[in-house]
């Protein structure tokens, strides 16, 4: 055994100075940190319970080894939808090694290893071990898997589907299907395709011939916009093809090796597209197989682990204990640590893809158990439908840790729905704008059981759900990441194509929708705040987002928005209404809407000026009107999407906020081995919100960006020592060391901005 770690020893650093050297950074000795937040596990797993999630941002696996048995995994991709709006498993792979290295009672060691964004699995006694790598190219749509041994082995390769024929979701199920249950229709499952074709690899594919694309549009009174706006569903075709050199066929679902070898590679490549036949499909899967096979295998591998080498050095936080603290706080610096860094590599596995990120689950869902039933991995709570008010929170914080990349799929889903938006608004109200559902399908149609399924007497602008009937909002929230976006970036091709015509529309809603009070006011009537107050006047949320939203479009460049939009934004902001607010003893304090009934949710509304709303908080003179609404929200808890962290940190409140945040890294219950599958809370395994919100809270801890200025430390305790590197706008990045109460090392780039830091006391 002792030989054993030292093999593994000069293998690791091996390859640690290899990626050193693709980075240009020194080849010293010096241990990777980032290594210290691996997952390692020690035995196998007892089911699918256990796996880990590995990705290239569209295509995912949770991997897993079973006890005794063999290597499996999932697939997924962001963009396979099926006929009713569920987001589907393309399949399940199972990975037979002979002779066995997973045989009960021989070693075993399973990696997440975080730099490579590979999965390593070391399992056999030492003259017969086996090295099994699984990995996501970050560069080409492949999924490799490549076996090792120090002795022949023969390896066998099986696709497991479990929709082998037509079903209808039934009672708890349906929860599935959200957006189509409740309705008069069924609700059907249909069967995936496995080709039986003679050349040595596998095909399969699921092909949508049925579509609930036209019998939403028309429910929801759209019907005349169905030629203007193709069936999204209708065809769409996901699946993929298994194949690896020195493998044959034993039957349609299964791969051999045809003798013996040290060393098999299995390629798996994934693909969706929408085709007018399934010949087109195989067609352009034959293209992505040439393509990625044009590359040479460990020229890949190359590139994908450069890739995970660039995205780790783009942002990090590394928390640890003073030496004045106790063991506990020890453990937990280590938990917000690690917890940071796997929460930003499931959003980096799940966030290049096609559409946004799913915050119930990502693409990372599993055989589970719900209310007493077991459903299979396609299942997930509140199903197919994005809720803007979820969704946003994995992307708040990749402002700060500067992967901009992964906000594009969540800018481009609402920016190419934004034309069916702006035609829907006209035919609802008779006026230009857009507005959006707080929950919506994809291509911008509400859920229908939220919108109604009975439209008797009812005209087509009523909603039936309550708790979004007025909920629009969401509009001016992704307004202001745009805006954001912008001013971290740079990017005025981003301003030109993207921000003005989003932001333009959803302020000229605002300004067409509500009528003015008589003191020539925007009066929001009828109207909600949240979910929560669903009868309202004048709401918070609305109010403050189109104050910061309007504020942040006048501070553009006038040459690149124009003189005639600036004066239609400075009038609109002239007309707005005061923040709800009371005073009691001389202490004035926000309130969810200047008048507000019928509570039905658990949100704090009037924390929405603090987050995403940035008008009270450090740095500010209202600091203190922020804190007592704070202290006075009705609703005072972490977890799931609750955003009080995140809150907290913008008011100051370390203490608080360094509770808060280690708790939801800590928070890890919902029968998951892997520990950065969050959940399920409020939604669904693993819970995208939970782990996000603690991941802005604790940038939010360390620093804050308005205008030009950036304040370092703004909620940080003394008691956790930190080594870090965030982005600020106007494309800064701050980079710095604090330890046993002292700033040690501080690197602003550019060095032009190191003025406008605001150096703050941790407390």
């Amino acid at each position: 055994m002792q030989k054993r770690k030292m093999l593994s020893t000069i293998l690791c650093t091996v390859l640690a100075i290899g990626v050193m050297a693709q980075a240009g950074r020194s080849k010293t000795m010096k241990a990777d940190p980032l290594d210290r937040y691996n997952v390692v596990w020690r035995k196998p797993s007892r089911d699918s319970s256990g796996s880990m999630p590995i990705g290239n941002g569209d295509i995912g696996l949770n991997v897993w080894v079973e006890e005794g048995g063999d290597l499996l995994f999932y697939i997924s991709k962001t963009d396979a939808w099926s006929e009713n709006v569920r987001l589907l498993k393309l399949g399940r792979v199972r990975v037979k090694l002979s002779p066995n290295p997973f045989s009960k009672g021989l070693p075993f060691r399973q990696t997440l290893k975080l730099r490579q964004g590979e999965i390593g699995i070391r399992a056999g006694n030492e003259d017969s071990e086996i090295t099994t790598s699984v990995f996501v190219d970050a560069n080409h749509p492949v999924i490799c898997v490549e076996a090792q041994g120090r002795r022949q082995f023969d390896i066998r390769v099986s696709l497991e589907v479990w929709r082998k024929e037509k079903r209808t979701l039934h009672e708890k199920e349906l929860f599935s299907a959200y957006g189509m249950n409740e309705g008069p229709h069924p609700v059907v499952v249909y069967s995936d395709t496995i080709l039986d074709e003679k050349s040595g690899r596998i095909v399969w594919f699921h092909r949508n011939e049925e579509s609930a694309y036209p019998l939403t549009m028309k429910l929801q009174g759209l019907a005349s916009l169905l030629t203007r706006f193709p069936d999204p569903l209708l065809n769409r075709t996901f699946g993929g093809a298994i194949k690896g050199a020195g493998l044959v066929k034993e039957d349609a679902t299964t791969l051999k090796s045809a003798q013996p070898g040290r060393r098999h590679i299995v390629s798996i490549y994934p693909l969706t597209s929408q085709t007018a036949t399934d010949d087109e499909w195989l067609r352009q899967l034959d293209r992505v197989i040439a393509q990625s096979e044009a590359t040479d295998f460990e020229q890949a591998r190359k590139a994908h682990r450069r890739w995970w080498n660039e995205f780790w050095n783009r942002s990090w936080i590394r928390v640890s204990r003073t030496n004045s603290v106790s063991k506990d706080e020890t453990a937990n610096a280590f938990r917000v640590s690690q917890g940071y860094a796997l929460q930003r590599f499931i959003a980096a596995c799940g966030g290049r893809g096609a559409f946004p990120i799913k915050f119930n689950g990502s693409i990372f869902t599993v055989d589970s158990r719900e209310a007493g039933e077991k459903y299979d991995a396609d299942y997930r709570r509140w199903g197919g439908p994005y809720w803007f008010q979820n969704t946003r929170l994995p992307y708040w914080p990749m402002l700060a840790s500067g992967d901009f990349d992964l906000m594009e799929p969540l800018f481009r889903m609402y920016g190419n729905a934004l034309p069916l938006a702006e035609a829907r608004t006209g035919l609802y109200f008779g006026h230009r704008g857009a507005f959006f559902p707080e929950t919506m399908y994809f291509w911008g149609a509400y859920a229908n059981n939220n919108y109604g399924w009975n439209r008797k007497g009812k005209p087509s602008s009523h909603v039936d759900n309550t708790y979004i009937r007025y909920y629009w909002s969401s509009g001016l929230e992704l307004t202001t990441m745009m805006l954001d976006y912008y001013f971290y970036t740079g990017d005025k091709d981003f301003l030109k194509s993207s921000l003005l015509p989003f932001g333009e529309a959803i302020v000229h809603f605002y300004d067409t929708h509500y009528a003015r009070d008589d003191k020539g006011k925007l009066l929001l009537k009828p109207a909600q705040s949240l979910e929560t107050w669903q009868k309202a006047v004048n709401p918070l949320p609305p109010i403050a987002g189109l104050r910061f939203a309007l504020s942040g479009l006048l501070s553009l460049p006038p040459d690149l928005t124009g003189e005639e939009r600036r004066a239609s934004w400075r009038r609109l902001l002239g007309h707005l209404p005061s923040l709800p607010a009371k005073e009691e003893a001389g202490r004035r304090f926000l309130l969810p809407a200047q008048e507000f009934g019928q509570l039905r949710n658990s949100e704090n509304p009037e924390l929405y000026a603090i987050f995403p709303y940035r008008l009270f908080g450090v740095g500010k003179p209202s600091l203190q009107t922020g804190r007592l609404t704070f202290q006075k929200r009705r609703v005072k808890r972490t977890g799931g999407w609750t955003q009080d962290a995140i809150q907290t940190a913008y008011l100051g409140l370390a203490d608080v906020a360094a509770s808060y945040t280690a708790t939801n890294f800590s928070n890890h219950h919902g029968g998951s081995r892997f520990p950065a599958f969050w959940g399920p809370n409020f939604d669904w395994v693993p819970d995208q919100d939970h782990g996000s919100v603690a991941l802005m809270a604790l940038q939010t801890m360390l620093m804050q960006s308005e205008g030009e200025k950036i304040f370092l430390f703004p909620a940080w305790p003394k008691k956790w020592d930190v080594e870090f590197k965030l982005h600020a706008p106007m494309s800064t990045t701050v980079e710095g060391a604090y330890r046993n109460g002292e700033l040690k090392r501080l690197r602003v780039t550019p060095q032009s901005r190191a003025k406008d830091v605001v150096k703050m006391n941790p407390q």
